[in-house]
């Protein structure tokens, strides 16, 4: 596919975990519409593949990597994989998350709490581990980390879940400043409650219209968040024309936190 020099993300190379579904997939459209080359890298190899195809069907470069965001091993070879093929990385975005379900935060198991950890932040971790050399290299990267409303304005029953995307929050900051000198940037995008997979987890309760409208009452812009709505900002922060804005952590919440 020719290059469009009027897009946004023109030649760049884009690694977005959780890529295959939910704000994940919908950043992976949005990067390759704005000329990036996407690598989805997820746990699901059936969707995983199916959106790689799709994409590079419609004439975007695009491949699928099968990754455990928690395992030094996946990491290394997405990251490696991608230079393979591509020949450099300006784009990590890591998207990959879960939850435990709404309840109270001491019916939550250990292990459940440690897999919480493990995919939330100590996947940024290894991230870094294997991202950062790339980009000293080249003297230039960009860090997209998803956070959440939940570190700014948490909600009762997420306890375990809130401090994981607090981490996240915190991590991003300090990367930032860390990192600034070598002209790495890291920013975070804090979704509120979204149609996404995880919203009947976040909930804790059947999706019906009542149950939708009780949290729908606590954003001022009166809807559920869309995936779309962080694929927008995640062009936003990944776009060359941001390359003054490192540390922020952007809330795409329709003013929840306000």
């Amino acid at each position: 596919m020719p290059t469009n020099s009027s897009q946004r993300l023109a030649q760049q190379v884009a690694i977005v975990t959780g890529g295959a579904s939910g704000f994940g997939e919908e950043i992976c459209r949005a990067f390759a519409a704005e000329g990036a080359q996407i690598v989805v890298a997820d746990i699901n190899t059936v969707l995983g593949e199916k959106l790689a195809a799709a994409l590079t069907a419609a004439g975007h470069p695009a491949l699928f990597h099968r990754t455990d965001v928690t395992r030094t091993a996946d990491m290394g070879q997405l990251v490696a994989t991608t230079l393979a093929r591509f020949g450099r990385l300006d784009i990590m975005v890591n998207n990959a998350g879960i939850s435990h379900a709404n309840q109270p935060m001491l019916n939550v198991g250990e292990a459940e709490f440690d897999r919480i950890f493990q995919v939330n932040v100590k996947s940024l971790y290894l991230s870094a581990v294997h991202c950062v050399p790339v980009f000293r290299a080249q003297k230039r990267g960009c860090f997209i980390n998803i956070g959440s409303t939940a570190a700014v304005r948490p909600r009762p029953g997420l306890t375990w879940y809130n401090g994981s995307k607090g981490a996240v929050v915190l991590i991003t900051k300090s990367m930032a400043v860390e990192l600034a000198p070598e002209g790495i940037r890291a920013n975070a995008i804090n979704p509120a409650i979204a149609d996404t997979p995880l919203l009947t987890t976040f909930m804790g309760t059947a999706d019906t219209p009542a149950n939708r409208a009780r949290f729908t009452a606590s954003i001022p812009l009166g809807r559920l968040g869309r995936a779309t709505d962080v694929a927008n900002a995640a062009v936003f922060l990944a776009d060359p024309a941001s390359e003054f804005i490192t540390g922020v952590c952007l809330e795409v919440d329709g003013g929840r936190c306000i």
